[in-house]
């Protein structure tokens, strides 16, 4: 029997089956983007709520798995080397996942690569400028009465759409016909723009063509159905 006791989390949030993945986690766009690739690769993970309402993300326990107290993060009671494998940041998961399975991630150097590339176009940009607009557009509009902030991440946002509308005119996907990480790391932010974000219609996401139509092919997927409720 796998023992996660060296790992002080486990005392928070106690693992029921120390034998799998153990997925600390909250269904936000960061969350969401491990929970679907776990389901999509058909681990065996076992999925704690860490609930942002009560402060768990800054609790010692959490903060002894990750020092920087976001979510997503796990232990793979089967590491590389046999051993247990603690890890955060959700595009480092991503592609750890998709190396432990070989799946989901391309094997030839080329498109690796290239892959890669929309992994961090999604970390370095999407990710934190939806972020940041969505919070002065929906979260506190009204303490900043200076437009700037909201006017300089809507523009940005705009644009990356509009980088992606440019990639899928000719793709099912962002690599082409094949579904890989890099389609698990974008579709989250871009379904929390329409959707919790409400702002559809004035970043521009409303009026574009094939972004849309690819965000419903993503959500149409049994694996990303449950991944997108996970943890309960």
């Amino acid at each position: 029997m796998t023992s996660l006791s060296a790992f002080p989390i486990t005392r928070r949030w106690p693992a029921s089956h120390p034998d799998r993945i153990q997925l600390y986690s909250l269904a936000t766009p960061n969350g969401i983007k491990v929970s679907v690739a776990l389901e999509e690769l058909g681990l065996p993970y076992e999925a704690h709520k860490v609930s942002f309402a009560t402060d768990d993300q800054m609790t010692p326990e959490f903060l002894s798995l990750n020092p920087n107290n976001k979510i997503p993060a796990i232990i793979d009671p089967d590491g590389p080397d046999g051993a247990p494998m603690p890890l955060w940041e959700s595009g480092a998961i991503l592609i750890y996942l998709a190396e432990k399975t070989g799946k989901l991630l391309p094997a030839e150097p080329r498109a690796r690569y290239e892959c890669l590339q929309w992994l961090m176009f999604q970390m370095g940009g999407v990710g934190p400028m939806f972020g940041q607009f969505g919070h002065f557009y929906k979260i506190a509009p009204d303490n900043c009465a200076d437009p700037y902030p909201r006017e300089r991440y809507l523009g940005e946002t705009k644009r990356l759409l509009a980088v992606l509308e440019q990639r899928l005119t000719e793709r099912r996907f962002i690599m082409g016909d094949d579904y890989t990480i890099a389609d698990i790391a974008l579709f989250p932010w871009v379904r929390t723009l329409g959707g919790f974000y409400e702002a559809g219609e004035i970043s521009g996401l409303d009026a574009l063509t094939h972004v849309p139509r690819w965000l419903e092919t993503c959500l149409a997927r049994p694996a990303v159905q449950r991944g997108l409720v996970q943890p309960a």
